[in-house]
């Protein structure tokens, strides 16, 4: 009998189309593995064991089958988008546990390309921190099971690190996506503001929430992007491009350690052996950039705790909402993201790709942080991760790559930005540093 686990979306849609595999089996495995593994791991906060396999059969029984670019892939769903059927908690004792009457766009988009959702994945409480533990469960990185997976996306992203599915539906508001990927040596792609459908919470954080995928391999990622975008995937092209190489904190006096800063300049170096232009340039960020993200990051939290019981919702989250309700109303008006993107314009001008790690450090210990006080969320969050916001407050395209490893072996990460309307480009970039430079795909879990 063939395995199905481990393989790629673009491989099991394959075997679907040609009827090498029924939606109804692959589905079925996929499921035997979470069932074995996901104790270990915490990625689903649900699993839709009975429904999925009926879901797979609807699909195999679709006159189409031979068309779906994701003909019986089995797919997991981050748990703040809405899934027909099935409550959308959002990491939170606050929110109703009522079935969700619709998908949101990208579910269906992702349904009516032939995927079977198996689950919803667990996430930080209203997906504020980029460490995933809570009531409804804690998700670990497969690759290190004694550190988080991340966060926002965190267990969407140990899914599919641990080949629990093979792709994954997240977003990122601050990186969201990037940050988890980065740690479970993921393929991701935070798409330029407008690009895919958004409708994360109430106000995607003021625009700047983005939905994507988590994958195994630049092409998952491509497919599942073009899918989400409701566009055809975009031809890889062999087209060379000038590459900004920074190692420099975003966040004046964060330091970024060896690990992260060795795997950038190493892809820099494969990259200019593939005939790309790279240089070393810092982006001019402002020295405000620490303030305009902590606003814009709480801000969001107070928008999406209206309405909640502040009694059901954890310390953290209270005091995270709090502190930005001074900031909803200057953030609104989005003046201070204008003036970033008028600030970092010039930049990219000049190079059409900005290459960076994507970490400053390895993810924090597996604790229940949900438990601890504010400052020690934030503190921690922003010491490992300050790369990722400013491009969510540009609205701009990002990516996450996996690239070298730490000395525990789990992976390290590069992340790649361009200018809106760049997502082919990045994708590019980051196929040719898959070619030049493969990574191990899953975690040696067995």
């Amino acid at each position: 009998m063939t395995s199905w686990i481990g393989r790629t979306a673009a491989e099991i849609a394959a075997a679907v189309q040609e009827k090498r595999a029924t939606p109804r089996e692959v589905v079925a495995e996929h499921l035997a593995r979470i069932e074995r593994l996901d104790g270990r791991i915490g990625a689903f906060r649900t699993v839709r064991t009975e429904a999925a396999l009926a879901e797979a059969d609807e699909v195999g029984a679709r006159a189409d089958l031979a068309e779906l670019p994701l003909a019986g892939v089995p797919i997991a769903v981050k748990d703040n988008l809405a899934v027909r059927g099935e409550s959308k908690r959002v990491g939170s004792a606050a929110t109703p546990d009522t079935p969700s009457t619709e998908d949101h766009v990208t579910v269906a988009r992702l349904r009516a390309a032939g995927a079977v959702v198996v689950g919803l994945t667990n996430v930080p409480e209203l997906c504020v921190f980029g460490t995933t533990e809570g009531i409804h469960g804690t998700a670990r990185n497969p690759w290190d099971t004694s550190r988080t997976a991340g966060g926002s996306s965190g267990g969407s992203a140990a899914a599919v690190a641990a080949g629990l599915v093979p792709i994954a539906l997240g977003n990122d508001g601050m990186g969201s996506l990037r940050i988890p990927a980065a740690n479970c040596g993921l393929v991701t792609i935070k798409p330029g503001h407008g690009v895919v459908p958004a409708g994360v919470s109430d106000g995607d954080w003021f625009g700047m929430s983005e939905n994507g995928p988590l994958a195994t391999t630049v092409e998952d990622a491509r497919l599942m992007l073009a899918i989400l975008a409701d566009t055809e995937p975009a031809s890889p092209s062999a087209a060379t491009h000038t590459i900004a190489l920074s190692l420099r904190s975003p966040i004046a006096g964060i330091a970024i350690t060896k690990p992260y800063t060795a795997a950038a300049r190493e892809a820099a170096g494969v990259l200019m052996k593939a005939g790309h232009q790279v240089r070393r340039a810092d982006p001019s960020y402002p020295m405000s950039l620490s303030f305009t993200s902590l606003a814009h990051w709480t801000a969001g939290t107070s928008e999406d705790a209206q309405g909640l019981d502040p009694r059901q919702l954890t310390r953290r989250t209270r005091v995270h909402a709090a502190v930005g309700r001074r900031f909803v109303k200057g953030v609104r008006t989005g003046a201070s993201r204008d003036a970033l993107r008028r600030r970092l314009e010039p930049f990219f001008e000049e190079y059409d790709v900005l290459l960076t790690p994507a970490l400053a450090r390895r993810s924090p210990k597996s604790v229940p942080w949900h438990e601890r006080g504010w400052l020690r969320n934030v503190l921690a969050n922003t010491n490992y991760s300050p790369l990722t916001p400013p491009w969510n407050l540009t609205g701009w395209p990002a990516m996450s790559i996996p690239f070298g490893k730490l000395p525990s072996g789990a992976p390290t990460a590069v992340q790649l930005v361009g200018r809106p309307g760049s997502e082919a480009v990045l994708l590019e970039v980051a196929e040719q540093l898959e070619k030049l430079h493969p990574w191990a795909r899953t975690a040696p879990l067995d």
